[in-house]
């Protein structure tokens, strides 16, 4: 590690100590990107600001090239009840880091950001831009979905998440399904009426049963698991109604919009997608970046959990320090080694990358 990466991974640990201790909940993040907004510009860096996202580009910007961005978020879940330290509290104990949001993902923000200034100044063969974004957490429409416009053309999201370093090259994507099967009202006591809730139990046997065709290598088949259920007002009359919610986790091999035409296709019920914005990712292990992560040893597989990339329509790889088993957890932590050793990783990574 040379002095300028020393200098910005001892940096990278410093800020993360004070946006710990700035709360930053989720649609809460503005002393956060005012932070990271603040420290940037002491770095020299035109900084862009679109609500509690910022963003900045590295020196070298050249429309004839292709474009990375390096992307993670400041927003936090909320702690629970369970934290024995102060969650807003950075508490260091030799190497390890405990406090909110330290792993998920203030870790893989910074280091980042520190991979960021490393690389700023360099004569690169692809344009760098950064970005610390807002609403991750909610999926929220104001966090990086809403400045994608502004950066304009992407080839290649760097999304950091705590993969412990690994290659996440596949994200399921999530899909929620508001469904409702109609039937007629009648009394209980005669042979009236049409049961909503006995038509509403074939399509709940259709989703508890149906396999999709493709599964996928990394993130096998699609699942779908019926997951809240309401009918009737009173025990005497036959339901003309009932609604129940089905939450869809589809793999690379599928859109939201394709699998929402495939259901419709095989129920009964009325299916209202609550969005369709949440789309698997993938980005294949013959890409250049995945390739040389394998030649330095890292490994790859499918994530289960949802992340920013569901809003990104380019190829995108999560990757970043810390343990997705520790997020939204209390006593979160991470460790500060594995900060320093993923700013490492992540260069090694970028250095002399092409992806044309």
């Amino acid at each position: 590690m040379d002095s300028k990466q020393k200098k910005y991974s001892s940096d990278a640990i410093e800020l993360l100590k004070q946006l710990i201790v700035t709360q930053s909940f989720s649609r809460e993040e503005q002393e956060a990107a005012d932070m990271m907004a603040a420290y940037l510009n002491k770095q020299g860096l035109k900084v862009n600001r679109q609500g509690n996202n910022v963003w900045c580009w590295a020196s070298n910007k050249d429309e004839r090239k292709a474009t990375i961005l390096l992307n993670s978020h400041l927003d936090t879940v909320k702690p629970s009840s369970k934290w024995t330290y102060h969650p807003l509290e950075a508490t260091v104990e030799g190497d390890k880091l405990t406090g909110l949001g330290s792993n998920d993902a203030g870790g893989p923000l910074v280091a980042l950001m520190a991979t960021f200034l490393t690389l700023k100044d360099e004569d690169l063969p692809y344009n760098l831009v950064f970005a610390a974004t807002a609403e991750e957490e909610v999926s929220g429409a104001n966090g990086v979905a809403s400045i994608l416009s502004e950066i304009g053309k992407v080839d290649l999201g760097i999304v950091g998440e705590p993969t412990q370093m690994q290659m996440a090259v596949a994200e399921k994507g999530l899909m929620v399904l508001d469904c409702e099967a109609h039937g007629k009202t009648g009394h209980a006591a005669r042979d009236e009426g049409e049961n909503a809730l006995y038509k509403a139990l074939n399509d709940i046997e259709w989703f508890k049963n149906y396999q999709f065709d493709k599964v996928s290598p990394h993130l096998g088949p699609v699942k779908m698991t019926v997951t809240q259920i309401e009918a009737g007002s009173q025990h005497n009359v036959v339901p003309d109604s009932c609604r129940f919610v089905v939450d869809v986790r589809l793999n690379e091999c599928y859109s939201n919009k394709e699998l929402h035409q495939i259901i419709g296709q095989h129920v009964d019920c009325d299916i209202k997608p609550r969005s369709f914005r949440l789309n698997s990712s993938f980005i294949p292990v013959e890409h250049p970046l995945v390739q040389r992560g394998i030649q330095s040893g890292l490994s790859y597989y499918g994530s289960p959990t949802t992340s920013d990339q569901a809003v990104m329509d380019f190829t995108t790889i999560k990757i970043g320090p810390g343990d997705s088993a520790r997020s939204h957890t209390p006593d979160e932590y991470i460790y500060l080694s594995e900060i320093e050793s993923g700013i490492d990783i992540y260069i090694k990574l970028l250095t002399d990358l092409s992806i044309d």
